[in-house]
Parts: C-alpha cells; sequence; structure tokens
C-alpha cells in the first residue's frame, strides 16, 4: 500500500465518515439540530472535494497506484452510503431510495469486478447517465443533510428530496446500461 498524498487524502475521507454520522449523536446542549445539519454538511462536501482533490494529485504527482484506484471507488460508496443511511434515519430519505442507490453501488461494484477478472473492464467503464446520477446525488446528499432553507425561500428538503429521486432513476437506468453491456459476456 503506497502512502502518498493522493491515498492518504482517501484515507481522510474514510475517516470523515463516523464524524459525519457522529455529529447528529452529539446531545443538543453541545450542538443545536441546525448545528449539526450544517456540520454534517460541511463534512459531506469536504470528503466530496477531497475525492476530487485526491484523483487531482495523483495524477498531477504521477502517483497513481493500483491500491488507490481500488481505495478511492470505495471510500466514495462509503462516504455515499453512510450519509444515505443517516439521512433515513433522519426521515429526510426514503429507505427504497437508499436501498436502490445503496443497492447498485453493490452489484455495479462487483459487476466491475467480475468483468475486470475477465479481462473486460473498458465494457463497463463509467457511462455518461452514471456522471448525470453521481452528479444528482452528489447534490443532493448535502442539501438534505443541511436540511435548512437556503434565503428563507429554497426548502433544500423539497429540492433534495426532488434530486435524490432523480438520482434513483438515475441508478436504475444506469444500471440497466452496465447490465446491457456485460450480458454479452456472460452467455460465454
Amino acid at each position: 500500500m503506497p502512502l502518498n498524498l493522493p491515498n492518504l487524502i482517501t484515507w481522510l475521507r474514510i475517516i470523515l465518515i463516523p464524524l459525519m454520522i457522529g455529529v447528529f449523536y452529539l446531545p443538543e446542549d453541545w450542538l443545536s439540530v441546525s448545528g449539526k445539519n450544517v456540520v454534517a454538511c460541511a463534512i459531506f462536501v469536504v470528503a466530496a472535494l477531497s475525492d476530487w482533490l485526491d484523483g487531482y494529485l495523483a495524477r498531477a504527482l504521477d502517483q497513481t497506484s493500483a491500491f488507490g484506484a481500488f481505495l478511492d471507488p470505495v471510500a466514495d460508496k462509503l462516504v455515499v452510503a453512510a450519509a444515505l443511511i443517516m439521512l433515513v434515519q433522519l426521515a429526510r430519505v426514503e429507505p427504497v431510495v437508499a436501498l436502490i442507490i445503496i443497492g447498485r453501488e453493490i452489484a455495479i461494484s462487483a459487476l466491475r469486478e467480475w468483468m475486470a477478472s475477465i479481462g473486460k473492464s473498458k465494457s463497463v467503464a463509467v457511462a455518461f447517465v452514471g456522471k448525470i446520477k453521481t452528479v444528482s446525488q452528489m447534490v443532493a446528499i448535502p442539501l438534505l443533510l443541511y436540511h435548512e432553507d437556503l434565503f428563507d425561500a429554497i426548502s433544500t428538503q423539497w429540492l433534495g428530496t426532488i434530486l435524490i429521486y432523480l438520482a434513483a432513476v438515475l441508478t436504475v437506468i444506469s444500471m440497466l446500461v452496465y447490465l446491457r453491456r456485460a450480458l454479452p459476456h456472460a452467455r460465454g
């Protein structure tokens, strides 16, 4: 396991998960509900931005590694899954939405692993619909964690809910795209 700056940033993203969740378990005399929302949202945003940063640094510093390529998507999925589970606990996301998104991530990870084992990993490279899904969920989750109106006019719960439902629909569509790409290789 190479210990370089990009991998350390990826590990930081994983370390942020219990902090993001733990904020909601602090006593209210330590941190108000509104404060918990702001801190959890900020932690998630830092984690999301660190995903971009570690990839950028790995390429810029020529510090890409097989371990980093493995750990980075695992960290991403853990952060999203933890946030979704917390949002279900807070009754801000429907359990079925979280199940669809988390279930798809597990299924597609397994599919990619299998396709790599048969030398066909390029067949399940990230599709455009998958990128739109990721953007939708990465905007929705901080909105739902923040859970306060923006400028006293925009309900982050409403906007986040719309975006997380869009992400769930795109999740199903992108999974079907990946399965369709993999199907010819399953017959052989």
